[in-house]
C-alpha cells in the first residue's frame, strides 16, 4: 500500500461502489408477510382447515407441507385469494419465483385492492432482476396504500438497482414524512447520497438523524466515516471508527479504514495497531500493509 497522499485517494475511492458490506439498501426488502389465517369469502371448514395446516406448516419452515394444503383450500375455493397469496409466499421461499409470481397474478385477479400481492410480486422480480417490473408492482401496491412503507422501501431498493438514485432518495424521503423515526430511511438515504451523488454534507446529515434515532447503528457509524474522509475530516472518521469498533470490536473493515485515517492523521504506530488487529481478524490485505509500513 502506498504512502500518504495514495491512502486518501485509497480511503476516498472505496467509497464510491456501492458495498454490499456497507449497506443495508439491498437488504431492503421486507420479510415477506403471512396472509390472515382467516381465508375471505370461504365458510367451508375443510377448505378453512386446509388453510390453517398450511399456515402452521409454513411457521414450521415446512414450506413444501404448506404448498400441498393451500392447493388442496384452493381446490375446495377456487376464489380464495388468500390461498394463492399464501402459497405464493412459500414458494418464493422454495425459490420457484415463477409458481410464486402466478399465484400472486391470481391472487390480483381475484382480489384487485391486494396491496400486498403487489408487493409481494415486486419483490418475487426483483429476485428475477426484473426491477422494472418490480417498480410497477411497487407503484401499484402505493396506489391502493398510499401509507405502506414496505413498498417505498421496495421500490426504492429497486430504483437503486437501476442506478436511479435520485428516485431511490424520493422514497426514502417519503417514508421520513410518513415515519420520521425510520432509522434505516435516513441510513440508506445518507448512502445513496454519499456513493450515488457524492453529496457529503448531506450524507452526513442523514447519518446524523440515522444515529440519532438508532445509536448502537454500526453501520451509519462506518458510513458517516467515509463520508468524512471525502471532506478530510480525519479525526472525525478516526471517531466514527472507533465508535464501530465499540459496537462491534470484530469488525476487520473499521480496524482497517481507522489504520488508514491514522497513518494520514501521521499515527503510524496507531495505523500498524489497528492494521495488525484487521490481519488478525482476517483482512488479509492489512497484513500486507503491516509488512509495507510498519
Amino acid at each position: 500500500m502506498p504512502h500518504s497522499g495514495s491512502f486518501l485517494h485509497w480511503l476516498k475511492q472505496n467509497t464510491k461502489p456501492m458495498s454490499r458490506r456497507t449497506t443495508a439498501i439491498a437488504a431492503a426488502l421486507s420479510v415477506l408477510a403471512l396472509g390472515s389465517p382467516l381465508i375471505t369469502g370461504c365458510t367451508n371448514p375443510l377448505g378453512i382447515q386446509y388453510f390453517n395446516q398450511g399456515v402452521e406448516k409454513y411457521k414450521a419452515d415446512n414450506y413444501q407441507g404448506a404448498i400441498e394444503d393451500y392447493t388442496k383450500a384452493i381446490e375446495i375455493n377456487p376464489q380464495d385469494a388468500d390461498s394463492y397469496y399464501n402459497r405464493g409466499i412459500a414458494k418464493y421461499d422454495l425459490e420457484d419465483y415463477q409458481g410464486a409470481i402466478a399465484d400472486y397474478t391470481k391472487a390480483i385477479e381475484i382480489d384487485p385492492k391486494q396491496a400486498l400481492a403487489y408487493d409481494n410480486r415486486g419483490v418475487t422480480k426483483g429476485a428475477l432482476k426484473d426491477y422494472q417490473g418490480s417498480i410497477h408492482d411497487y407503484t401499484k401496491a402505493l396506489e391502493i396504500n398510499p401509507k405502506s412503507t414496505n413498498a417505498y422501501y421496495n421500490r426504492a431498493t429497486a430504483k437503486y438497482h437501476l442506478a436511479d438514485y435520485q428516485g431511490a432518495i424520493s422514497d426514502y424521503t417519503k417514508i421520513i414524512e410518513i415515519d420520521p423515526k425510520q432509522a434505516r430511511a435516513y441510513r440508506n438515504r445518507g448512502e445513496l447520497k454519499l456513493k450515488g451523488l457524492e453529496d457529503y454534507e448531506g450524507a452526513i446529515s442523514d447519518l446524523n438523524n440515522a444515529i440519532e434515532i438508532d445509536p448502537k447503528d454500526s453501520i451509519a457509524y462506518n458510513l458517516r466515516g467515509y463520508a468524512k474522509v471525502n471532506l478530510e475530516d480525519l479525526q472525525g472518521s478516526i471517531d466514527d471508527w472507533s465508535k464501530v469498533i465499540d459496537i462491534n470490536p470484530q469488525d476487520s473493515e473499521a480496524y482497517r479504514n481507522r489504520g488508514a485515517s491514522k497513518e494520514l492523521a501521521n499515527d503510524l504506530e496507531g495505523a500498524c495497531q489497528d492494521w495488525r488487529k484487521s490481519a488478525d481478524l482476517g483482512f488479509k490485505k492489512a497484513a500486507e500493509w503491516v509488512t509495507n509500513q510498519c
